[in-house]
């Protein structure tokens, strides 16, 4: 168990909270393991059409029912950078299975959408609810019964978590997440910070922006800042999802190709079918949880995680709050400095030590739950390595090195960036919200101003375009939450209140919509909850109002009497608008059920 005290008083409450929807949940994942490998199941005719298309070899063996087979949920397009090296995967997925006696097939395929090509746009408003349909999606691939376990493709934003949904939504399947890997570096992320800057203030023309932006996102692979994409790969190694070392590997390398391989034998060696047998549903607990909100916060990484660690948790039977996590947040210290945390980008972070390196330091603190179940090996421990490539092409691992190859991008626990994580819950009367303060200085924790009402993101870039906006104040930007236009990122705005925080104005965002997972230097309340759709405070709101967002004290108060609150009207906004256009119209059923934020905003039951 983990030696912090803090982090198990955590883990506790989270275990004991839960009891009555995880003994259920694990009720059913036992009776669906009870009824044994699930193709002795189907009718003649259900298995002749699950293996018409195979081959003569891999059908004879699933009529055998004496093999395992492996499902494969790919989530590959060629738009993504990401996830356009899956294109090859399942032949070699296959190749894999039967060079070890096993089958593979790919169960289904499930969206993904690029958040870095929506930012602004309106299909951002899909966004957060694509992690659902991800979900639903798989599930439908997976329904076939077909399978001893799965293999799921997938690397970015909402794609992970809703492939995470999925599996444990068949939690009698063991699960095993194979990553494509990082592209290599391109235009450094603090010269791509500095033009777009200099865009926002109208110095260079989208002739040079443009060229900044392509010399960052050049090729396959993932984004190499530390956003979502790149906190899904930690979490599911730190969770046990991975096979150890696989997160940052660059695509097309060999390295790549003998983990993949790997990924696929060590998945069909998990099966019931096995001596070795882990299914997904009892390998993931409140341990696996406690562990990933650990990487969350010592790396500073993505805020989008504060919604869907509590939806993927939920599948599970597991339920996590912002408290839990700020309260974690408190109790460990950040180690990374990446993007936007720092200048550094996700290669350096690995070539300094990378998730090795830094499980080793969380374990001898005992910050991690070391007795947690994975996929491989029996614990955390076996996660404190490092991929190699041996001569035969197959994947050899040694020890984490020692020290850090850059102390300023991954530092010991001895040498930490700052005593606590990168996440915060703020609690007043404007509600609950989520703020990074990892990449905020610490002399702009501390935010109060007057307010300035915006009811979509490029109002704001108007204001400021028409010299608005060269003042103390604290942009609040509501009817941005899930029930109200699916919960888009507002990331467009990070280069203009960065202009105007380095003109040396105090300035701030309050929001019920996200940031993007490359949440930056300007302080940002976020997800607030509840949010003005849904009657929340923030909805009454007025120009001038005085808010204070005090991150050091965790609190978010507009500073108007009571009885002056009770006598304002809520100020509506009507919605017409976003219910139609780029797919919006078939979403509507997502707006009008969605939780909350603090409950993971997702479509599904609680």
């Amino acid at each position: 168990m983990a030696a912090n005290r803090r982090i198990e008083a955590v883990t506790r409450r989270i275990v004991e909270r839960s009891k009555p929807g995880r003994e259920a949940y694990l009720e059913r994942v036992r009776a669906a393991i009870s009824k044994g490998p699930v193709r002795s199941r189907l009718a003649c005719g259900n298995l002749a059409h699950g293996f018409a298309a195979c081959g003569t070899s891999d059908k004879a063996a699933l009529a055998a029912d004496v093999v395992a087979n492996l499902g494969i949920i790919t989530a590959y397009n060629d738009m993504l950078s990401a996830h356009q090296p899956f294109e090859t995967y399942p032949q070699r997925i296959k190749d894999a299975a039967r060079a070890v006696g096993g089958v593979a097939q790919v169960a289904g395929g499930v969206p993904a959408m690029c958040d870095g090509v929506t930012q602004g746009q309106t299909g951002m408003e899909l966004s957060l609810f694509s992690r659902d349909v991800i979900a639903m999606a798989a599930a439908v691939g997976l329904s076939h019964n077909m399978f001893d376990a799965a293999a799921y493709l997938g690397v970015c934003d909402k794609i992970v978590p809703g492939l995470v949904i999925a599996a444990l939504t068949f939690g009698h399947l063991p699960a095993v997440f194979i990553p494509a890997g990082p592209m290599t570096s391109g235009l450094p992320n603090n010269e791509k910070a500095r033009i777009r800057q200099l865009y926002a203030e109208g110095k260079v023309g989208r002739k040079e922006l443009l060229e900044a932006e392509s010399a960052s996102y050049h090729g396959p692979g993932t984004c190499t800042f530390y956003g979502t994409a790149n906190s899904n790969q930690m979490l599911m190694e730190l969770m046990g999802l991975h096979t150890p070392g696989t997160s940052f590997i660059n695509p097309g390398t060999p390295l790549r190709d003998a983990l993949t391989t790997e990924a696929a034998q060590h998945a069909l060696s998990i099966t019931a079918l096995g001596n070795d047998f882990r299914p997904a549903g009892e390998i993931i607990d409140e341990r696996s949880f406690v562990n990933a909100i650990v990487g969350l916060c010592t790396t500073g990484g993505s805020t989008n995680h504060t919604l869907h660690l509590i939806a993927m948790a939920a599948a599970a039977g597991i339920r996590l709050t912002w408290q839990d996590m700020s309260d974690i947040s408190d109790a460990v210290p950040l180690l990374a400095r990446v993007y936007p945390n720092g200048s550094a980008d996700v290669n350096h972070f690995h070539a300094a030590g990378g998730l090795g390196f830094l499980v080793r330091e969380l374990l001898s603190e005992g910050m991690l739950h070391d007795d947690a179940r994975t996929i491989w090996g029996e614990g955390m421990a076996d996660y404190a390595v490092e991929a190699k490539l041996n001569a035969d092409g197959t994947v050899a691992r040694v020890p984490a090195p020692e020290k850090s190859g850059d102390e300023s991008v991954l530092a010991p626990i001895s040498k930490a960036h700052q005593p606590t994580g990168g996440i915060k819950l703020l609690k007043g009367n404007l509600g609950a919200a989520i703020i990074k303060v990892s990449a905020v200085k610490p002399e702009r924790h501390v935010v109060e101003a007057p307010a300035i009402v915006f009811e979509q993101q490029d109002d704001v870039i108007k204001a400021f375009k028409a010299g608005e906006l060269n003042r103390d104040f604290i942009a609040v930007i509501r009817y941005q939450g899930p029930k109200a236009n699916g919960m888009p990122e507002l990331h467009k705005l990070t280069p203009t209140l960065g202009v105007l925080q380095d003109k040396g104005f105090k300035v701030a965002l309050v929001t019920d919509g996200r940031m993007s997972g490359a949440s930056g230097k300007v302080p940002a309340a976020i997800h607030v909850t509840p949010e003005a759709k849904d009657g929340g405070l923030i909805a009454k709101v007025r120009d001038g109002d005085i808010v204070r967002l005090d991150a050091v004290t965790g609190s978010l108060d507009l500073l108007v009497a009571e009885e002056e609150l009770a006598a304002r009207t809520i100020q509506a906004k009507d919605l017409a608008a976003n219910e139609f256009g780029i797919g919006r119209e078939l979403f509507q059923a997502f707006r009008a059920i969605a939780l909350r934020a603090d409950e993971g905003a997702s479509a599904f039951a609680a």
